[in-house]
């Protein structure tokens, strides 16, 4: 079993920035890849960012590029969503997730742990 657990999450407003951590503890690997997602009210889980199990790629979907970056510390079993130029729209639980594989995918299918979730909210 894996064990994820968000945090950073709060209220800011638009135009501003927040870091999200997820740390990672139980049996984990270094050999997968890690995720985050988020939810909106009413609307369904979509993919946000991923990074692979080296570090060296990551994957982003078209709404955060460029804005947010994903990175993760080996060392620390953390995973971090750096969130710049955040706009009304990015409001949702942001969840942190451990993929099945070594490289990260846009599906929720591909991902086989999750954390419980950290609350952003940005202001307008």
């Amino acid at each position: 079993q894996v064990q994820l657990v968000e945090s950073g999450g709060g209220l800011v407003q638009a135009g501003g920035s927040l870091r999200l951590s997820c740390t990672a503890s139980g049996r984990t690997s270094s050999n997968n890849a890690m995720g985050w997602f988020r939810q909106a009210p009413g609307k369904e889980r979509e993919f946000v960012a991923g990074i692979s199990w080296r570090g060296d790629s990551a994957l982003y979907a078209d709404s955060v590029k460029g804005r947010f970056t994903i990175s993760r510390e080996y060392a620390k079993s953390t995973v971090a969503l750096q969130m710049d130029s955040l706009k009304p729209e990015d409001t949702a639980v942001y969840y942190c997730a451990a993929g099945l594989g070594p490289y990260p995918g846009p599906l929720m299918s591909g991902y086989r742990y999750w954390g419980p979730g950290t609350q952003v909210t940005v202001s307008s």
